[in-house]
C-alpha cells in the first residue's frame, strides 16, 4: 500500500485520511494549525501520525487537502522539503457564485503548483469532482490527470486501494478540465440533479454486434 501525508485538517482531509487507513495504508497529517493536525491523527487512529507543517512529509504521496486559496501559498513554504515526491492537488477554484472558476486564464491549481516545486516532484489533480460524503460513503470513479506517468500510476494504486476506480484524464494541462467538471458537478446538484448524492463517472457500454 501508500504512505500518505495529508497537508490540511478540515473535512476533505479526515474523509481522505479514513479512507486511506481503511485501505491499509499509513497516513502522516500535517497543517498549519499543529494543535488541529494531532487532533486529526488522534481520531483517525491506526497509527496515524503528525508532521510539522514545511518539513519534508514523510508519505511517497503528498495530498493539498485545503481550499485553493491556500494552496500555492503553503506548496510554496514547503519548498525543497516536496523533492521526489507525488503532489496530489484536490482543489477546486469556484468563483464567488459558485458557476465558474476563480481563474480567467487557462490554467488550473495543479498547473501553478508545479512552477512552485522542485523539478524533482510531480503533480496530479484528483478527487476534486467527487463531493465529499460521497468519498466518504461511496465507491465512485476518480478522475486524474498529470504528466508523470510514474506519478499517476502511484496515485491509481492509492485509489485503487480505497476500492474506487481511477480514470486517467492525460496530462497535467487536462486538469484545467478537471476543476472545469467540479463547476458541473455543482450546477448538477443545485439544478439537474437536485441534490449530492450523485458522481461524476463513466458507464461504458458492451460493444454491440450488427448482424
Amino acid at each position: 500500500m501508500s504512505s500518505i501525508s495529508i497537508i490540511g485538517t478540515g473535512n476533505m482531509a479526515a474523509t481522505l485520511g479514513a479512507r486511506a487507513i481503511a485501505g491499509g495504508n499509513t497516513v502522516e497529517v500535517m497543517g498549519r494549525d499543529q494543535t488541529k493536525a494531532a487532533d486529526l491523527a488522534k481520531a483517525l487512529g491506526a497509527g496515524a501520525t503528525t508532521g510539522e507543517c514545511g518539513t519534508t512529509p514523510a508519505g511517497d504521496i503528498v495530498i493539498v487537502a485545503l481550499l485553493h486559496g491556500g494552496v500555492l501559498s503553503v506548496v510554496a513554504q514547503f519548498g525543497d522539503a516536496l523533492a521526489g515526491k507525488v503532489i496530489v492537488d484536490i482543489s477546486n477554484p469556484f468563483n464567488s457564485t459558485f458557476d465558474g472558476l476563480a481563474h480567467r486564464e487557462e490554467t488550473s491549481i495543479a498547473q501553478e503548483i508545479a512552477k512552485v516545486l522542485p523539478a524533482s516532484a510531480s503533480v496530479v489533480k484528483a478527487f476534486n469532482t467527487v463531493f465529499r460524503h460521497v468519498l466518504e460513503k461511496g465507491w465512485p470513479d476518480v478522475f486524474l490527470a498529470g504528466d508523470s506517468a510514474q506519478a499517476k500510476a502511484s496515485v491509481e494504486g492509492f485509489i485503487k486501494s480505497l476500492g474506487m476506480r481511477p480514470l486517467d484524464t492525460g496530462g497535467l494541462a487536462m486538469a484545467h478540465w478537471l476543476e472545469g467538471a467540479g463547476v458541473v458537478a455543482v450546477g448538477l446538484a443545485n439544478h439537474g440533479v437536485g441534490n449530492v448524492d450523485f458522481a461524476l463517472g463513466v458507464n461504458e457500454l458492451p460493444v454491440r454486434e450488427d448482424g
